[in-house]
């Protein structure tokens, strides 16, 4: 069975096809800016216009054409409304234009899944970082439960949010990460409550100290602090659950510090780490396409006026 994902919560839109045990294409176009952050409008505006070429792209695979797809699953949440009417809409039109199956899955589950399809992670913990969701997931009693999150804003969000106070444009994650190399440490706030981490208070505390060091230091404390933050609650959940692997998920686990620390807390407990390539840990088709089979072959079916989009869909839920 082949399957079509659409990926639109957010600046991304991603084309990908998948069978039960491959990912035959995954395509993607990203919005992105010199300076400033991400308009939610402008950003569904640029989506909207790249949906040819990329179309163009896809046809290109003769595995991929879409007479050939048995089911349509798409990114019904959660995520920017601006940018889930997109890929929701364009699932409705291809569904009825080829006159197959469409279901709409949970963004951040997809990334879970996909994780376990393409490395040999059984039953991890999942440390979901990207741009606006910061969860610490796990299969725990029959579903999907949240062991940890973010209080204020994600991770990704966090590093946007810094990037653009230094002037470094949009998405800020892979400049903040360019930017700390060779830096030295200066204390912030470390902020974890409980199984939860907040970072307002370290994007305050960041702020008021550009004046006064470097974009250097500054860059390389930040990604110490918040990756530090985030392995511990992810470590505790494994202590938790009992559970001995860890997958990456999300743009933000692209960063290679950030998997190297996560690298030095599994040696430490002896457990494993899962890191699948950079374009399945980023925003992508293929993820959708995959989770979507998956619920489909488990016996999860959609009517049309059920596809409408869910942007504060919990993982939870």
């Amino acid at each position: 069975m082949k399957c079509l994902g659409i990926e639109s919560t957010a600046h991304t839109l991603g084309l990908g096809v998948v069978t039960e045990k491959k990912v035959l294409e995954n395509i993607k176009v990203s919005y992105t800016t010199k300076e400033g952050g991400m308009i939610p409008s402008k950003t569904a505006d640029f989506l909207v216009a790249q949906l040819p070429d990329l179309f163009s792209k896809l046809k290109k695979s003769p595995d991929c054409r879409l007479q050939t797809a048995d089911l349509i699953a798409f990114s019904q949440g959660p995520g920017m409304g601006h940018s889930l009417r997109i890929g929701a809409f364009l699932a409705r039109a291809l569904s009825l234009k080829l006159n197959i199956p469409l279901i709409g899955v949970n963004h951040c589950v997809a990334h879970l899944e996909i994780g376990k399809l393409v490395t040999s992670a059984k039953d991890p913990v999942l440390l979901y970082t990207s741009g606006a969701n910061t969860q610490v997931i796990a299969f725990e009693g029959g579903k999907y439960r949240i062991f940890g999150e973010t209080l204020d804003m994600g991770v990704g969000n966090f590093l946007d949010a810094f990037a653009r106070a230094l002037n470094l444009g949009f998405p800020g994650g892979p400049k903040i990460e360019k930017l700390a190399i060779g830096g030295k440490y200066i204390k912030l706030p470390y902020v974890v409550k409980g199984m939860d981490v907040s970072f307002g208070g370290i994007l305050t505390n960041l702020k008021q100290k550009i004046k006064t060091h470097s974009n250097n230091a500054l860059a390389f404390s930040c990604q110490e602090t918040v990756f530090a933050m985030l392995l511990e609650v992810a470590e505790r959940a494994m202590a938790h659950t009992g559970k001995q692997e860890l997958l990456l998920g999300g743009g933000v686990a692209c960063n290679k510090r950030f998997q190297e620390m996560a690298k030095i807390m599994c040696k430490e407990r002896k457990a494993k780490l899962f890191a699948p390539e950079n374009s399945l840990l980023v925003d992508n088709g293929a993820m959708i396409a995959y989770h979507g089979l998956m619920e489909y072959k488990k016996g999860k079916r959609m009517k049309l006026k059920d596809t409408f989009i869910r942007p504060d869909w919990r993982t939870d839920q």
